[in-house]
């Protein structure tokens, strides 16, 4: 008999879509990470690692997803349980690597108590998209150039392990998407010259890393970022298929529309 659900909630609207596709879910969350699920979500703090094993077998849970945004947490070692304690040497080491390094130890330490971490694509499969055009109208050869320019740089990029974005105009590099996230991102694309932009708008391209486990950190876009590509100047956006999650996607998709740009899905 299949074991139970937990999500692990942060911050945003992916932990909600989850736990209402699986309402007999385990409800879970760190202490001080905001989160928008009910009064029965359960909250541990960072420092009890094993507390949160415990209550996981107690509950029967096989299976885990880490749902929504979090910051690196700060831990207090002086809190630390004896799960943690033990667990501390590999995850400070690994917090000296990029993000990648740091959530490839969380999978193993989930995994090493019988708990499999699954993302949430898995659970929820219309979150990503398909090949081709999803909303607005196509883009040029100019666009597409660009998008072929930021997809270069990304892959050139992805074994540094730095961002899942790029915004590109005329070929010259706006920006990259760095530890500070996507919206600080196209702020800075946003107070960019005209001049920079070689006579075009440009486009923004979000793709996972090369390599990249998906379970944990999958990219993902929301009305929030088509508005913040529109007020960048930016002609459209393309995502990678079957690899970043379009949250609250009819919204998503409006807003697309209303800002006139274009929103498209390309295999890498």
């Amino acid at each position: 008999m299949a074991g139970r659900l937990a999500i692990l909630a942060c911050d945003g609207v992916l932990p909600v879509a989850i736990a209402q596709a699986y309402p007999e879910a385990l409800k879970i969350t760190l202490t001080g990470v905001p989160h928008l699920l009910g009064a029965d979500t359960e909250e541990f703090p960072i420092e009890h690692l094993g507390g949160i094993f415990a209550r996981l077998q107690e509950a029967q849970v096989d299976r885990l997803v880490f749902a929504g945004s979090l910051s690196r947490p700060a831990m207090d070692p002086g809190k630390f349980d004896a799960a943690m304690t033990a667990a501390a040497p590999r995850l400070l080491a690994a917090m000296q690597g990029g993000d990648d390094t740091l959530l490839t130890q969380v999978i193993e330490l989930f995994e090493e108590n019988d708990v499999s971490v699954v993302g949430a694509h898995e659970l929820l499969p219309t979150l990503t998209a398909e090949d081709g055009l999803q909303v607005g109208p196509a883009p040029s050869v100019d666009d597409r150039a660009d998008v072929a320019r930021a997809r270069g740089i990304l892959d050139a990029l992805s074994p540094l392990d730095v961002g899942q974005g790029c915004a590109v105009a005329g070929g010259q590099c706006l920006g990259i998407e760095t530890v500070q996230g996507t919206d600080a991102l196209l702020r800075y694309v946003a107070e960019t010259p005209a001049k920079f932009r070689r006579g075009r708008k440009g486009v923004y391209v979000k793709a996972a890393k090369k390599g990249q486990d998906l379970r944990i950190d999958m990219p993902a876009i929301g009305p929030e970022t088509i508005v913040s590509v529109a007020r960048a100047g930016l002609v459209g956006m393309m995502i990678e298929a079957r690899r970043v999650m379009i949250l609250e996607r009819e919204k998503t998709l409006q807003a697309v529309e209303e800002n006139g740009i274009f929103l498209t899905a390309q295999a890498f």
